[in-house]
């Protein structure tokens, strides 16, 4: 069994101080995916390069404190990528692929976050040129390997993945343009979204406001994936979102799937 987390951090620092890394050396996980660590090598090297018995590989965002991925992982990856090959965002800290290939399988493991574009007009057009450059390198890499992507991708798939469904139809996250990519990737790339396979029942969250009592009331969105080709996807035997603790404004989504590294 392998057991692959996601989750959104909001701060490496921060999360830690909330009992996080006690978290993860509980819950046997096989790899990590971490987003929004907001640090750079200075601060993880030495206190966050490993945790609960993982090895860490991380891409840094140029500026400090802000955004930046990680991938943990128990066995040694035979390569790590970093980046997408594109100056605008990989000066961001948007994404880690481990790749974990044998003779016989070609398996990447990626850790992304993509922009929020809820700060403004600029913003949402950053997150459009993103979505514009992801499509097209998820499908190469899907025709040559089978891949998970974990992370927080920014966008409310369909109605059932938020609360207020009818209110944010104009709000980043999820804007009509915004679900029809995540729809075409789905649809037409042939990627799967792990964790509706597994679980088609409303008010599943992985992420709240923090305003208006939104996690008291479970006014939540789903924003946090496993994002899988389909050779992959077929082994998923069983999803978690960890609510019982809360270490960021974003749950921790726990995957099984069956077979082993």
């Amino acid at each position: 069994m392998f057991r692959l987390v996601s989750l959104n951090l909001n701060g490496i620092r921060s999360a830690a101080t909330k009992g996080f890394e006690a978290w993860v050396a509980g819950l046997a996980a096989d790899c990590m995916g971490v987003q929004e660590i907001k640090a750079q090598a200075d601060t993880v090297v030495g206190r966050f390069d490993t945790v609960a018995g993982m090895t860490g590989h991380f891409h840094y965002a140029d500026k400090k404190g802000y955004s930046g991925v990680g991938l943990y992982s128990r066995k040694a990856p035979s390569a790590v990528v970093t980046g997408i090959g594109n100056a605008e965002f990989d000066a961001e800290g948007r994404y880690v692929e481990a790749r974990f290939d044998t003779p016989t399988r070609r398996l990447s493991l990626i850790s992304c976050y993509f922009p929020s574009g809820s700060s403004g007009e600029l913003r949402q057009a950053a997150k459009f040129r993103f979505l514009a450059l992801m499509a097209p390198h998820l499908k190469a890499l899907a025709a040559e390997r089978e891949l998970i992507l974990v992370g927080d991708i920014n966008i409310a798939h369909k109605e059932i993945d938020l609360k207020n469904w009818k209110g944010n139809q104009k709000n980043s996250g999820f804007l009509p343009e915004e679900r029809a990519w995540m729809s075409a990737l789905l649809d037409e790339i042939g990627l799967v979204d792990v964790f509706r396979t597994l679980n088609p029942h409303p008010e599943q969250y992985t992420w709240w406001s923090n305003r208006g009592q939104a996690w008291a009331k479970n006014v939540g969105w789903r924003l946090d994936y496993h994002l899988a080709t389909p050779g992959i996807a077929k082994h998923a035997v069983a999803e978690h979102i960890y609510l019982e603790q809360r270490f960021s404004d974003h749950a921790p989504l726990v995957i099984d799937y069956d077979f082993t590294l």
